[in-house]
């Protein structure tokens, strides 16, 4: 594990439209200490070949591509087993950066002596135009409060493995939440910038633009990833249910 250098993880799956800006976002930082571990899962289109050549002009860049599709959270996986470094950052192949989202949140690490920060972001429709839609957190979440609701946007997470210890993402819908939560229940706290530091699309394939699929989702990690009674899962899906219709305003 690296001293001071940041993994940032991204799953590639047709996404030649985005994935240049994507990493031109990660390649402004001005943070420089990172390496950017692109997992390809077995797409078809051009997003390879732009990744590729890329890491021909910048070594930070790495490339590896599935043997079969496995899915967003699965290909998360692979990349974390061959991330190298202390931190580790999440952003999809259609997603942005501001360039000092990674100077910043080091910052805050060290003022906290955190494991786990996060930030705020907006969201951009598919062809990156802002759709006036920021989402606000917290200055610091705990396991019980988030609980309510996923405040803590994928793009914007960066976690200490010294002190978060490694961990994987499980195979289900709203990967992301059941792992902020199995993380925070061993580090307690995780500490939020109320500052757009990143950008979401929001495109015609998202995943959780389904409200049924999500509703299921979010009941599954209750119940049988948290093993919830069946009372406080109702109690918390009505707050989770709270929550998204705030992020939809």
């Amino acid at each position: 594990m690296e001293q001071g250098l940041v993994s940032i993880i991204t799953p590639l799956y047709q996404a030649q439209k985005y994935i240049s800006k994507t990493i031109e976002s990660v390649r402004s930082q001005t943070y420089e200490n990172w390496e950017m571990i692109v997992v390809d899962d077995c797409s078809t289109d051009a997003g390879s070949s732009l990744v590729r050549a890329y890491t021909t002009e910048d070594s930070r860049i790495r490339y590896h591509r599935n043997e079969k599709n496995m899915g967003a959270a699965k290909s998360r996986n692979e990349a974390m087993k061959l991330a190298r470094g202390q931190y580790l950052a999440f952003l999809d192949s259609d997603d942005l950066w501001e360039p000092q989202k990674l100077e910043k949140q080091i910052k805050l690490m060290q003022e906290k002596n955190a494991a786990f920060v996060f930030a705020g972001c907006d969201v951009i429709d598919d062809d990156g135009k802002p759709l006036q839609k920021i989402r606000h957190v917290p200055e610091y979440i705990t396991y019980e409060k988030l609980l309510w609701g996923n405040v803590i946007p994928c793009l914007t997470v960066l976690i200490d493995r010294e002190k978060a210890g490694d961990f994987s993402m499980p195979n289900i819908g709203h990967e992301d939440y059941a792992t902020w939560l199995k993380i925070l229940k061993k580090v307690k706290e995780a500490y939020g910038i109320d500052e757009v530091l990143g950008h979401y699309r929001v495109n015609r394939n998202s995943l959780s633009g389904n409200k049924l699929r999500t509703i299921r989702w979010t009941w599954n990690i209750y119940r049988n990833e948290q093993h919830l009674p069946i009372i406080k899962s109702i109690l918390y899906l009505f707050g989770h249910l709270t929550q998204a219709a705030k992020k939809m305003r």
